[in-house]
């Protein structure tokens, strides 16, 4: 059952609060001046406060309600605080929830409106306080993982990404081959290195091929190594990438585009650890921890007959899948800054462009926008001009005036609040009722 503090001088006041809260399963305490209500605080877990502006007979100025409640946000900065006011002092009170108070009524109160203002703030406490308890287990999480693996220096902040990291590191420590798959440019070599950097053949080689970038008569010399004479060119031999990454792991990239000769000996290699070079008739045998990856649809390169279906299996012992940064959107900022050049910084709408872009090209495509940002802007704020990019394009609105934030900010502190409306509104200048009438004029849902 929530509990409410009543800090008002005059004792009928809370008698009514009490009788009006008790009668909705809300407890009720109350004290007369705002040293005893700090004190009060200071002991006892309360919900939500409502307090007077004056305390005193002869004092109208409501600079003691002024006092009381910057001390009280001072001490108690997420406490939902309502401010019980005359008339008079209306504009004291609306600064006061410009900084932060949850709301204000004038005396005598409406008690439906009172009641579902209540009501409201003690939802949004609950759902403020499980935000909070959420993040903390994220961040607990997060802590673990770096210190406990060695990410290789990954920059990342998106749960879906924390939940990868954690699969790929899981993974790790199995002998078993993994399939990264993902688009282009989500960072597949990159958790390849990862998952070498936390296995058991960490001390290691870490040896990386691309697949896709070699033309197909050379992919078995390339893996497998050759003879000398074994094809028009070797004219001595040359070891593979397996005997290379003997004692530790090969990363193939683009592993669809190999062809099916290629798969057959991979398929080998895989079940036996034995192998041939072209052109020789002796086996090797290598202990090597094989990852691989794809932007390709095996299954359908499978049924297409470009791809052998044991091979498949074979590899995909373990799937990791990345996500595409679009998916992933509380991992672009942090990127972003990563990718910044010395010297530059990021303005609040270059934040809001990069947010609302769709980033087809992925991590790729966000390194190399900043990186030409960095060589063609001349301020040290970025701009999204700087950046090449442009917000997505929203429904048509009526004209904000020039003190009321637009749909950009708006949406932007919503984030950061959790939703919480009161926080973004605190957090805009805003009264939570002007916010809700903007929310409603730009057409912005309210969850």
């Amino acid at each position: 059952m929530p509990t409410i503090l009543v800090i008002d001088d005059n004792p009928a006041v809370a008698t009514a609060l009490e009788t009006l809260f008790s009668l909705h399963d809300i407890d009720t305490c109350s004290v007369t001046t705002p040293d005893d209500g700090l004190a009060l605080l200071a002991r006892e877990a309360v919900d939500l406060v409502v307090q007077d502006m004056n305390f005193h007979a002869d004092t109208t100025s409501g600079e003691e309600g002024v006092a009381l409640f910057r001390a009280i946000r001072e001490r108690h900065p997420d406490l939902p605080v309502i401010l019980l006011t005359a008339w008079t002092h209306l504009e004291s009170a609306v600064d006061l929830v410009k900084a932060g108070a949850a709301d204000y009524l004038a005396k005598p109160w409406d008690d439906r409106k009172l009641l579902a203002t209540v009501n409201n703030l003690l939802e949004l406490a609950a759902t403020r306080d499980e935000l909070q308890r959420h993040r903390s287990g994220e961040r607990r999480r997060r802590d673990a993982l770096l210190r406990e693996h060695d990410l290789r220096g990954l920059v990342f902040a998106d749960a879906a990404s924390e939940a990868t990291l954690a699969l790929a590191c899981q993974v790790a420590r199995s002998d078993l081959p993994v399939l990264i798959t993902g688009p282009n440019g989500t960072g597949k070599e990159k958790y390849a290195e990862i998952i070498h950097a936390n296995s058991s053949v960490r001390n290691g080689p870490f040896v990386a091929v691309n697949c896709g970038a070699l033309p197909g008569e050379l992919i078995e010399a390339e893996l497998f190594g050759a003879e000398a004479g074994a094809y028009t060119g070797a004219n001595k031999a040359r070891e593979g990438k397996f005997e290379a990454a003997d004692g530790g792991t090969l990363f193939l990239d683009e592993i669809g585009t190999l062809p099916l000769a290629g798969q057959v000996k991979l398929l080998r290699v895989l079940e036996t650890g034995r192998f041939q070079r072209l052109g020789s008739n002796r086996e090797r045998e290598v202990k090597v921890r094989v990852v691989s990856a794809t932007n390709a649809d095996l299954a359908s390169l499978i049924a297409a007959g470009q791809f052998r279906e044991d091979l498949y299996y074979r590899l995909n012992a373990i799937e990791l899948k990345l996500l595409p940064l679009a998916q992933r959107p509380d991992d672009i900022l942090p990127l972003a800054r990563h990718f910044l050049p010395h010297g530059k910084r990021l303005g609040a709408a270059a934040e809001r462009a990069l947010r609302a872009h769709a980033w087809p090209g992925n991590v790729r495509e966000l390194r190399n926008t900043l990186q030409r940002a960095g060589l063609l802007s001349r301020e040290e704020e970025m701009t999204p001009t700087d950046l090449g990019l442009h917000a997505a394009p929203v429904a048509s609105v009526p004209p904000a005036s020039a003190d009321e934030p637009d749909r950009a900010a708006i949406e932007a502190a919503l984030e950061r609040a959790g939703g919480v409306l009161a926080q973004a509104a605190s957090e805009l200048g805003m009264s939570r009722q002007a916010l809700y009438r903007r929310l409603d004029r730009l057409g912005i849902k309210r969850d």
